[in-house]
């Protein structure tokens, strides 16, 4: 049994079935919640990965329908957002498969049009996302309001 409660203090427990794991107790170890927090840890990293996306589509939205505000601020933040995505694609290439779901990237557009809305005051964002991925992840794509996206 260990000795640190998982519900009083996970920081602790985590620290203690690291010991107990490198020292060869597994008999000690609290193989439930290490297997639940493991499971987290994914939920945790397809969770960064949408919400990075939700940003991403937000700032293309204030790009497209607020030129006038068009600016460095929000250019970095959409290279930033691109970049970071990518990094997290690499790292964990298992991700890769979300984005082939219908229903992650409604959830993704979903939530950047709720950031887009809540920045700008605007209600006039398509209902499903006008672009493919390769464009929004493309550094050279940045959706006009003159031209069809």
């Amino acid at each position: 049994m260990t000795t640190v409660a998982y519900e009083f203090d996970v920081i602790a427990w985590a620290q203690e079935q690291a010991a107990l794991l490198r020292s060869g107790q597994f008999s000690l170890l609290d193989i439930e919640h290490i297997a639940d927090e493991i499971e987290d840890v994914g939920k945790s990293e397809k969770r960064e990965l949408k919400n990075r996306m939700a940003v991403l589509l937000a700032h293309l939205l204030k790009w497209r329908y607020q030129p006038e505000y068009r600016g460095n601020s929000w250019r970095r933040t959409i290279n930033l957002q691109r970049s970071v995505i990518l990094d997290c694609l690499d790292e964990t290439p298992s991700l890769k498969a979300d984005l082939k779901l219908s229903g992650w990237w409604v959830r993704a557009w979903n939530e950047g049009v709720a950031i887009a809305i809540k920045e700008t005051g605007l209600d006039v964002f398509p209902e499903f996302c006008p672009w493919i991925y390769d464009q929004i992840m493309d550094a050279d794509f940045w959706p006009s309001d003159d031209v069809q996206d």
